[in-house]
């Protein structure tokens, strides 16, 4: 059974910065990947990041040159640094773990945490 609790999110105005933390507990420590999703209002849930055990990452277009995701030593927490905040990436942000290779799909993520809250006004 792995545990993710997130942290960090909260209100910014545009061209603000964030870093969400996501600490894990339990069989965490023998994750593959781990990855931030996040899902908007009246929107489907979507891939921000991943990032597997060798420590090699993934990003969605949209975010690409503003988020790094990335990992302690231990692999016991996963953050994302945000960086040049846009309206739209308002969004209730996830992490969440797997143990297979990594993957852009929600679709075999089993562990999710309960998410925060990110918002940014313009």
């Amino acid at each position: 059974q792995v545990q993710l609790v997130e942290s960090g999110g909260g209100s910014v105005q545009a061209g603000g910065s964030l870093r969400l933390s996501c600490a894990a507990s339990g069989s965490s420590y023998y994750a593959n990947c781990m990855g931030w999703f996040r899902q908007a209002l009246g929107k489907e849930r979507e891939h921000v990041a991943t990032i597997d055990k060798y420590g090699r990452t993934t990003y969605a277009d949209s975010v690409k040159g503003r988020f790094t995701i990335s990992q302690d030593n231990a692999k016991i927490t996963l953050y994302l640094q945000m960086n040049s905040l846009k309206p739209e990436d308002t969004a209730m942000y996830y992490c969440a773990a797997r143990y297979d290779y990594c993957s852009s799909s929600e679709y075999g993520y089993k562990y999710w945490g309960q998410g925060t809250q990110v918002t940014v006004s313009s």
